[in-house]
């Protein structure tokens, strides 16, 4: 019940900054899922192949990589920190509504691109904030941070569901749509068939209908840089407020319990926002000066714990995304409609299992649930290899991977942060990582599924997730190598250390005084 109440209260003191940074994350999770449910809209939209389409997906992952990488640079100040998240989910919302406007694949790729350096920027800063603000009781605030991407991503597909045409015919040119049929219509039973040359204008409305979802999504996110713009007034952080200490600071007892002995000079923040100065972006963690002294397992935790994230990101990635396209080609050849869902469906399970997540993480140490769900991941995997005719349990694997690989970045995030004593780099050097995983595998896994068929889609994600398991087993080895390294470290400075007479001599002279003081009022008694 003490650390309920700490949490509690931890919140209470930053539940501005809290909500804020989760509503951005809620804009996070609504970019970076509706790609997969309205693709085929999308290709029928710009006229494009698999291939090429598979090449927005890497447009937005890659530039999600860059942002991330340089998202840390910004929360030296809050105030860089909140504008930089302010103009981000500013970014997204515009996207959302110029899509439909990007008839030419290249157009989308641009447009992508700029929503994924938005994205990547918000989950650096995110992440950072939350793990700088909270320290040892960052895991539930993680945990529900990123249970809020998956209630935008959850949000994105039921949106978009309603808007998905059954029927797309290629906009540009008959070889594109018979192209589009080949890749996705192929073993697809459906109860009206249009030939090529029908009259019908079923391409340019299902062009209209998709369009109207991603403008209501970009309605949806517009309070969310709102929220931003109101944080940043209510801290004084904007040019035509007065000016004045930010607000969080004067409250923030928990700075004031962990705040340095006089004579000890550090960097600390001016603002809640701020970080140690570490945390300026992936290369000026490596290049940090204080890290020269510090043991290879310091390292080797950052690089396998960011492989981690590699695979299991890049496995959410490659499953959101092409789940469909495995869904309603054969063995499986289900409705467009019912395929659909299976997005839907995958990002409800992450949602859920985010936020059973957040009771879970102050019961159970981070390492035990990232075994157990790694563990579940591999499992679901080869089940759906083996059972790949089984229409109904590709729901239900959908379920269960969703809800395994759920929590996996949270965890490992403050698993890694706990083990270096929160420096504050390996937050900036894991969501890098895990970008790069989405970027690199959804172009592996599409050009795969493109070249070998569909069933490669369930074959990589089996041994990207065996992969990742290893990993994490590599993380817990090099932690356990790490601990035992510091403490040999830390007791040789203790043996060092006891020369110093101050804490003795303070101690013998205090019986002393005591002494001094009895004498004296015995003395006055004695002479009254």
């Amino acid at each position: 019940m003490l650390i309920e109440e700490r949490i509690l209260t931890l919140f209470k003191r930053n539940c501005q900054h809290t909500l804020t940074y989760w509503s951005v994350f809620f804009s996070f999770g609504l970019s970076i899922a509706f790609l997969g449910p309205t693709i085929q809209d999308l290709k029928c939209q710009t006229g494009s192949t698999l291939q090429e389409i598979t090449w927005v997906f890497f447009s937005q992952q890659f530039c999600l990589l860059i942002g991330s990488s340089i998202g840390g640079a910004f929360t030296k100040t809050l105030f860089g920190a909140l504008i930089a998240l302010f103009l981000s989910a500013l970014i997204i919302s515009v996207v959302f509504a110029i899509v439909p406007l990007c008839y030419n694949v290249l157009l989308l790729a641009v447009a992508m691109g700029v929503s994924g350096l938005a994205m990547g920027i918000i989950d650096t800063i995110g992440n950072i904030q939350l793990v700088s603000i909270y320290k040892k009781d960052s895991p539930v605030f993680l945990q529900a941070l990123h249970f809020f991407i998956g209630l935008g991503a959850l949000v994105s597909p039921l949106i978009a569901d309603p808007f998905v045409s059954e029927h797309c015919l290629g906009s540009n040119s008959t070889e594109n749509a018979t192209e589009i049929i080949h890749h996705f219509r192929s073993s697809f039973r459906s109860p009206v068939i249009l030939s090529e040359n029908s009259p019908h204008s079923e391409p340019v409305e299902a062009k209209a209908n998709v369009a109207y979802a991603f403008w209501i999504m970009a309605l949806i996110n517009l309070p969310v840089p709102i929220a931003v713009f109101v944080l940043m007034y209510q801290e004084k952080l904007l040019p035509f407020c007065p000016n004045g200490t930010p607000r969080l600071l004067d409250k923030d007892e928990l700075a004031m319990e962990t705040k340095p002995p006089e004579g000890t000079e550090i960097s600390e923040p001016d603002d809640a926002g701020s970080h140690h100065g570490g945390h300026g972006n992936i290369f000026s963690c490596c290049m940090n000066g204080s890290l020269r002294g510090l043991p290879v397992t310091f390292f080797g935790i950052h690089i396998l714990g960011g492989l981690v994230l590699f695979m299991t990101e890049g496995i959410m990635g490659v499953y959101a995304g092409f789940v469909y396209t495995y869904a309603v080609s054969a063995p499986m050849s289900l409705h467009a409609k019912m395929a659909a869902y299976l997005n839907c469906i995958f990002w409800a399970a992450v949602t859920a299992g985010r936020l059973v997540s957040i009771p879970l993480a102050y019961r159970f140490r981070p390492v035990h649930l990232l075994v157990v769900n790694m563990a579940g991941v591999i499992v679901t995997l080869l089940l759906l290899m083996i059972l790949y005719t089984n229409r109904v349990f590709l729901f239900v694997g959908t379920t269960l991977l969703g809800l395994f690989i759920s929590s996996v970045f949270p965890c490992i995030v403050a698993y890694t942060e706990d083990i270096l004593e929160y420096r504050g780099c390996a937050s900036t050097v894991l969501v890098t990582t895990a970008g790069m995983g989405e970027m690199t595998l959804q172009v592996l896994v599409g050009s795969l599924i493109q070249k070998k068929g569909t069933y490669s889609f369930l074959v990589c994600g089996l041994v990207i997730g065996c992969l990742g398991f290893i990993f994490l087993l590599s993380v817990i080895l090099c932690n356990y190598i790490h601990r035992k390294l510091t403490g040999v470290s830390k007791k040789a400075a203790m043996v060092e250390a006891p020369s110093e007479p101050a804490p003795p001599a303070s101690e013998k002279v205090a019986p002393e005084q005591k002494v001094a003081v009895i004498q004296t009022e015995s003395i006055k008694c004695d002479s009254g």
